[in-house]
């Protein structure tokens, strides 16, 4: 038709797109001055390096003595629009990148006030119990105060009444012997009267007759030092410097029994985790527990659980997820976990339609593993999406971490012995295998980024980079670490906390 209606045009087909004009509004966006909406840009100033319409050369560059028309200066400059796209997508690039690390701040100081914040509750419960002892005390001192006096004073209401009673028998005996005539009977009577006589003057004498009261005066320093405080502590804003894949190293070694009485079996951890407050929290599988160890790694309380437990990951500051499986009685479960007084309290359980085994938490959103699928699901147990999957084998997507930033997943396929990297929409980015790691199990990311995965094989802990893509150290070999279960790093006391299979210790090594 348009070779009908329009003879005289010259149309230009797919294979010549440079002849086809620039759309209106596309010219429009460059051509009009960002000052002067109504007016072209039309000229260059090289004093200022501007591009300015008539108004603006008016108005802002009249003095300048080089301002040129962009028609004149096309004539002898070319423009290389390629390589200033390829210029643009890489600031492009890192601005994404700026931006993605920028939000990734801000979900960090959220999570560092939360726990923050959790410090300042404990700080005021340290403070509550510690007056609730001084009251305690105080209490304890008034009683003793009281019982003092009550039992001084009876002793001496005590002795009077005896006093009383016996005198008022010898009143009563010398009255009736007293026309009597009986002489030897008269003599006694005046004997022991002078004597209890004499004992109620020397009482009367040495017994104080004042009434006594207790009186409680307040120590004002007390008060008066609380009213000089400006808060519970200093508030601080820090800097963040970790180093994703600053290289860990391993100063000493410590060994610690987490055996309790009622453990019918050798404890087997599968799983450790530390919360803010310092607690540390293992997994024994084979006695179907969760252990709560205080800072020298001795066990302060347990629970146990209605099947085999196999990860661990932190909610709250004070709560912890635990994921709890056992094929054979169809259980597959997650157990919250809260910490009160130093005593676990059970909480919440979310009961799932497959296998639970590796679990991680990142704002608001629980990654899941079932031996060969990783799967999301909101805090209330709402199952969100399947995120990756692979069915070429039994325990291809086993255990699973989460970076600090939430950008990156970390899966371990154990039978084909690898390290998986995901990204947020559970795409692969990439594949770590090594002749080290054999039948990878434990798998911890620490707060600063740094990835910890223990081989069973070779009874291994090795460090990987946080892109998942190369080994950078071995922290321990064959140096008593038999089939490590699980690997944590302590912040609070920089050390890595290994767990292991059929053995009742855990082993600390103290790291650099």
């Amino acid at each position: 038709m348009h070779s009908q209606l329009f003879i005289k045009h010259a149309p230009y087909g797919r294979g010549d797109l440079k002849k086809w004009p620039v759309a209106k509004q596309v010219e429009d966006f460059l051509l009009k001055c960002d000052v002067h909406k109504d007016k072209n840009i039309e000229l260059f100033c090289d004093n200022h390096i501007e591009l300015c319409c008539t108004n603006c050369a008016i108005l802002n560059h009249r003095h300048c003595q080089k301002i040129t028309l962009i028609s004149d200066i096309v004539k002898s400059q070319s423009t290389d629009l390629q390589q200033l796209s390829v210029s643009i997508q890489t600031i492009l690039k890192e601005l994404k990148k700026l931006q993605d690390n920028q939000e990734a701040s801000i979900q960090y100081v959220q999570s560092s006030y939360d726990e923050q914040l959790h410090k300042i509750q404990n700080t005021r419960r340290e403070i509550n119990a510690a007056l609730d002892t001084i009251e305690q005390k105080t209490r304890k001192e008034m009683l003793d105060t009281l019982t003092k006096l009550q039992a001084s004073t009876k002793s001496e209401a005590d002795k009077c009444i005896r006093l009383r009673d016996e005198l008022k028998q010898l009143r009563d005996a010398t009255q009736d012997i007293s026309d009597k005539n009986k002489q030897e009977l008269s003599f006694i009577a005046t004997r022991k009267c002078e004597e209890i006589i004499k004992q109620s003057k020397t009482f009367l004498k040495s017994t104080l007759q004042d009434k006594f009261y207790i009186s409680f005066q307040p120590n004002s320093e007390i008060v008066q030092y609380l009213t000089t405080l400006l808060g519970l502590g200093k508030i601080e804003r820090m800097m963040v410097q970790d180093n994703s894949n600053k290289v860990i190293t391993v100063k000493g070694k410590s060994e610690h029994n987490v055996k309790v009485s009622s453990d019918l079996e050798e404890c087997s951890i599968t799983a450790i985790l530390v919360l803010p407050a310092k607690q540390i929290f293992v997994a024994d599988n084979r006695n179907k527990k969760v252990k709560l160890l205080d800072q020298q790694y001795q066990v302060v309380s347990h629970c146990s659980v209605t099947g085999n437990p196999h990860a661990l990951c932190d909610i709250t500051p004070s709560e912890v997820a635990v994921t709890v499986n056992e094929d054979d009685k169809n259980i597959h479960e997650v157990q919250f976990i809260t910490v009160n007084n130093r005593q676990l309290v059970i909480g919440r359980k979310l009961q799932l339609q497959h296998e639970c085994v590796g679990i991680a938490f990142h704002q608001g959103d629980m990654y899941i593993t079932a031996y060969t699928a990783l799967y999301k699901y909101s805090l209330n147990g709402k199952l969100v999406s399947k995120m990756y999957e692979d069915t070429s084998d039994s325990y291809t997507v086993f255990k699973c971490a989460v970076s600090p930033t939430g950008d990156k997943l970390y899966i371990t396929n154990n039978c084909q012995h690898k390290l998986l990297t995901l990204a947020r929409d559970g795409s692969v980015l990439a594949t770590f295998t090594d002749h080290a790691l054999e039948y990878p199990f434990g798998l911890h990311v620490t707060p600063a980024g740094q990835v910890l995965v223990s081989g069973w094989g070779p009874n291994t802990i090795l460090q990987v980079d946080s892109e998942g893509k190369r080994k950078l150290a071995t922290l321990a070999s064959e140096d008593g670490v038999l089939k490590p279960m699980s690997v944590c790093y302590n912040r609070h006391t920089a050390s890595i906390i290994v767990g292991l299979y059929n053995k009742s210790s855990i082993i600390v090594f103290k790291v650099g």
